[in-house]
């Protein structure tokens, strides 16, 4: 794999579905350019949306039903809400309920965090491709990005990653497993990773996807968390949980850094009693998260041997969405699957194009594929 660049190419959606119009075209460091292009956005219907990671076996039928309910409640602040949810989320992590700090999804404290550390420059370091909304915010108000190509086998080179740091970097953000090659860096290797560097700098690991792997308890770093190391991690309800339209997510980091983002805002205030009760549901319905799981696992592995059929050499994920290499611009690639209703994600990676599909119903994934056989034929 070519260690250069990364450039984000185009999206496709519907009419009724104009999807996420942030275009930030920033230029990072290195040359490197990140840039969201929606003008190859298209009129089609689109029967199979695959391009934002979303759970369509979710929200969960009792989320559902406690959402209805808590409507009444809508007259009310949400502090009662909160409370039991932070505490709902504290047991489940094993920390302390000063621990846990609840926002409108992950994004929200990506942001957060990115104007806490950064208001006054610096650099941010992250893997490259990876996502890059903290990075991004970070850019925009002063602070530089120090982009570290991945390995060969698309996980982090976290030994590039500590030679980068210098005294004005401010934070070294991790997402893993890794959006959008679908990797996952071992916990081992990143345990090792933070205990050498964080005396130096704090690190932030975004475990949207972490839910996902068949055992997210043997991955996830807030084991880091507990033994007071100086480490951010962040969660979100909008992939396992199939809760991302209604926006909630939350942070688990030491007190201090907690301290840190509500001494700037309220980021509860920014939730509605609705999603926040739909969320208490949710995680109380463990038998609705391992059914998404599963359905998603068994997607994954019928589109990655599809693409295998079709020689377009997919990247392994062990999330909702696959990277696979294509061999045709990626506007002409996302405008020709649209032409056959299917919203697909193309980008630009090591100045090659790329697609990357997200795990949909069987039927959207047969679509899927019927459809990336006429167009690669």
């Amino acid at each position: 794999m070519k260690r250069t660049a990364l450039a984000a190419g185009g999206i496709v959606t519907g009419t009724s579905d104009l999807f996420a119009r942030q275009a930030f075209g920033m230029t990072p460091l290195n040359g490197s350019i990140f840039r969201e292009d929606f003008s190859a956005l298209q009129t089609q219907d689109i029967k199979a949306r695959l391009l934002a990671n979303e759970n369509p076996w979710g929200p969960s039928p009792k989320a559902v039903a406690a959402i209805a309910e808590s409507a009444s409640k809508g007259n009310r602040y949400v502090y009662n809400s909160s409370i039991k949810l932070v505490e709902l989320l504290a047991e489940k992590e094993g920390v302390k309920t000063n621990q846990v700090l609840l926002a409108a999804g992950s994004t929200d404290i990506l942001e957060k965090t990115a104007f806490a550390l950064c208001m006054k420059g610096g650099n941010v370091i992250s893997g490259d491709p990876s996502y890059l909304s903290l990075v991004r915010t970070a850019q925009a108000i002063g602070a530089k990005w120090k982009n570290i190509p991945l390995r060969s086998d698309y996980t982090y080179d976290l030994d590039a990653m500590e030679k980068s740091i210098d005294a004005d970097t401010k934070l070294i953000y991790l997402c893993n497993p890794n959006n959008p090659t679908g990797t996952l860096t071992q916990i081992d290797d990143i345990k090792k990773f933070v205990k050498k560097v964080n005396s130096r700098v704090p690190v932030f690991i975004d475990e949207a996807y972490m839910e996902l792997l068949d055992k997210p308890g043997e991955q996830t770093a807030v084991g880091l968390i507990k033994e007071g190391y100086d480490v951010i991690l962040c969660r979100t309800f909008s992939k396992i949980h199939g809760m991302a339209g209604l926006r909630i997510g939350y942070m688990v980091a030491p007190v201090e850094r907690v301290k840190m983002i509500q001494g700037l805002v309220r980021t509860e205030m920014g939730i509605s009693v609705t999603s926040l009760e739909g969320a208490m549901a949710s995680l109380k319905d463990v038998a609705f998260q391992d059914s998404s799981r599963q359905n998603i696992k068994e997607g994954r592995e019928y589109t990655f041997g599809e693409l295998k059929k079709l020689g377009l050499n997919p990247i392994a994920s062990c999330t909702n969405f696959i990277l696979f290499p294509i061999q045709m611009p990626t506007k002409d690639f996302v405008s020709k699957m649209a032409e056959k209703g299917v919203g697909i994600r193309g980008f630009e990676i090591y100045n090659k194009p790329y697609g990357r599909v997200s795990i949909g119903t069987p039927d959207e994934l047969k679509l899927f594929v019927k459809s990336l056989t006429a167009v690669v034929s």
